[in-house]
């Protein structure tokens, strides 16, 4: 099914349970039905054929058609087994007893009660920061379920108890009454499917293509007819947690985490891991976490996270509502919240900080090989940006901007701005120092960062889209007497518009010409191919890596590379989706599509076209 016909069954599951409920519901169940009719018919069909075989053989019959009876039945009778006893993995984290944390077992018995949900088999802390109810099926599509609470230590650091305690209501909102174990009903169906779907992919023989078959018309379909039911859900579980908590503490307890969760993703773990340029040992990070989480957060970032979070629009591919509605359906407010003061630590009693250690240990050791290649990522970052301090006086432009850039790279906050400023200087309009330069100004110099991206914009064809980007989000910023330059906005959206094209034309030119085609040795400076090298080895798939630059006809003087990896004892699907992860992590100066040596190309090929490896991995 493409992605049209996804959306479009979806919008047709949504006016069905807007215009009937209950007949909707039944609908879903019809549908939910004719799964498990086709996993025990085909165990009926499997027990049946084999059965007459094995007979007709006892009897002194045999034939040849019975052995591929008996293949195809036996093959068909493991695939029905495999779906009716699908397991799925068990979330992982440390279990909480109720002696361990006694305030929270009776917050989650009182919860139970006024809602009138099942037991918790298990709560789990781990160290995301969300928390969230799941049931996993005893015995795949068929049997009882066990249900888990798991909540994230960082949640409990950042949110008060009240706001805390609406999250939990929310989340064990999604067992209540019949509706509720319907829809969890319904999603464990989906997880067995889907991860029936997953494990079955590869399978060769024409029973696995026949399996294959049905459940690609049926996953999908199963998946937009219930989408509904699942975004309905999520409305009743908040319902639920204003109901018991409040309707103003359930909206600041959503509002909060999401401005909290962005800055915790975009500040603190830059911030955690750039400690690494000074200490070469790893340190934990959830006794930092423990103390600036009650801070309130500084109001620029809230507010620009908060404008952000609510422009954003529901979509397909999340079954979660965005803020924004989820706060309309609540009639909550849209404004930035009181800070939580004190955090909902206080619910695991007197062994939090037994368990705040325990993690920051646990983080520790996972993250022991991964600190200390970026503590050498870092001290080569510095050992060349005191190089370039040693020649400040020699330096051109482009040394100039390089070192500003890494000296940003040891610390986000550094003030570098007369770097790119003398940059500027040594040679008017480079682009290096006017993108690093928009990035130092302030939101309050939008006349001086509006000047550079102009200068961007006019000097830089590679550059354009990034500085379009950046000035039609300035513009859409209300001015400080609240009113919006409706002229410039239009003028840099259909800048961004026409930008926008001419990177989609260079990436399919680099993604669909021939490999090999245009392409030259790369240019890469020696601490630029060091530190490709260094990401390379810290992707543990990686065996070998060839680089190639190649010319593109849209921005004839950008640089493009293709980077070619050998990824042995990978399935092709999994070997896509690390490509593409590689291209957005690898730290190249300029669009890169990475390819994998397999059929096309093959590994001869790359090694006759790609020149020497760039990277080979060392036996340990």
């Amino acid at each position: 099914m493409d992605r049209a016909d996804f959306i479009h069954l979806v919008r047709l599951s949504e006016h069905a349970s807007a215009e009937n409920s209950k007949a909707y519901r039944r609908s879903v169940a019809l549908f939910a039905a004719l799964g498990y009719a086709w996993v025990i018919g085909c165990l009926l069909l499997a027990a049946g054929v084999l059965g007459w075989t094995i007979g007709a053989m006892l009897q002194g019959k045999f034939k040849g058609t019975y052995v591929w009876l008996l293949l195809g039945a036996g093959g068909l009778l493991w695939t029905s087994l495999q779906a009716l006893w699908c397991r799925l993995e068990e979330p992982e984290g440390v279990e909480l007893l109720p002696a361990d944390a006694p305030a929270l077992f009776e917050a989650l018995e009182r919860i139970r009660k006024k809602i009138k949900g099942p037991p918790i088999h298990k709560v789990l802390l781990d160290t995301e920061f969300n928390a969230s109810i799941s049931q996993h099926p005893r015995f795949g599509l068929f049997g009882g379920a066990v249900n888990y609470l798991t909540i994230g230590l960082p949640l409990l650091l950042a949110v008060d108890r009240p706001r805390f305690l609406a999250v939990l209501a929310h989340e064990y909102g999604h067992l209540r009454g019949d509706h509720g174990r319907f829809a969890a009903w319904i999603y464990r169906t989906r997880l067995s499917w889907a991860k029936l779907n997953h494990g079955l992919r590869n399978d060769e023989g024409p029973v696995a293509a026949a399996t294959q078959a049905f459940l690609r018309w049926y996953f999908p379909r199963f998946s937009a007819k219930t989408f509904a039911l699942a975004r309905q859900d999520e409305y009743e579980a908040d319902r639920i947690a204003g109901k018991l908590l409040g309707r103003g503490v359930a909206a600041a307890a959503l509002t909060e985490i999401a401005i909290k969760g962005d800055w915790v993703n975009k500040e603190f773990w830059p911030g955690h891991w750039s400690s690494a340029a000074t200490i070469a040992l790893p340190v934990g990070p959830y006794t930092a976490m423990r103390k600036v989480l009650v801070l309130p957060l500084p109001e620029d970032f809230a507010r620009e996270t908060l404008r952000q979070t609510l422009r954003q629009i529901s979509d397909v591919e999340d079954t979660h509502p965005v803020l924004r509605d989820r706060l309309e359906a609540l009639e909550g407010s849209k404004g930035l919240p009181a800070w939580s003061e004190r955090p909902a630590l206080d619910l695991l009693g007197r062994r939090a900080t037994k368990w705040i250690a325990h993690f920051d240990n646990e983080w520790c050791k996972a993250n022991a090989t991964d600190w200390k290649q970026h503590h050498s990522y870092l001290s080569r970052v510095r050992t060349r940006a005191e190089m370039l301090a040693a020649s400040a006086a020699r330096n051109n432009a482009d040394e100039m901007a390089e070192w500003a850039d890494l000296l940003r790279r040891l610390d986000a906050r550094a003030d570098v701005r007369a770097l790119y400023q003398r940059a500027l200087e040594i040679t008017p309009g480079h682009a290096g120092a006017l993108r690093g330069l928009v990035l130092c100004l302030s939101t309050g110099e939008r006349t001086l960062r509006m000047e550079c991206l102009n200068q961007l914009f006019d000097n830089s064809a590679p550059h354009r889209w990034w500085a379009c980007r950046i000035a039609v989000a300035d513009q859409e910023k209300p001015g400080p007497d609240g009113s919006l330059d409706e002229k410039a906005l239009k003028l840099w959206r259909e800048r961004l518009k026409q930008a926008g094209e001419a990177e989609g034309r260079a990436w399919e030119e680099l993604a669909n010409t021939p490999f090999f085609q245009s392409i030259t040795r790369h240019d890469l400076s020696d601490f630029e191919k060091g530190e490709l090298q260094a990401d390379l080895a810290r992707c543990k798939p990686v065996a070998r890596a060839w680089l190639v630059r190649k010319s593109l006809r849209e921005f004839a003087h950008r640089r493009c590379y293709v980077v070619f990896v050998e990824l042995p004892g990978m399935d092709d699907e999994d070997r896509y989706h690390l490509c593409r992860e590689l291209e957005r992590s690898l730290d190249l100066p300029g669009p890169t599509l990475v390819m994998w040596a397999g059929e096309s190309p093959t590994r001869a090929e790359i090694e006759k076209n790609a020149f020497e490896p760039v990277y080979i991995r060392t036996l340990a």
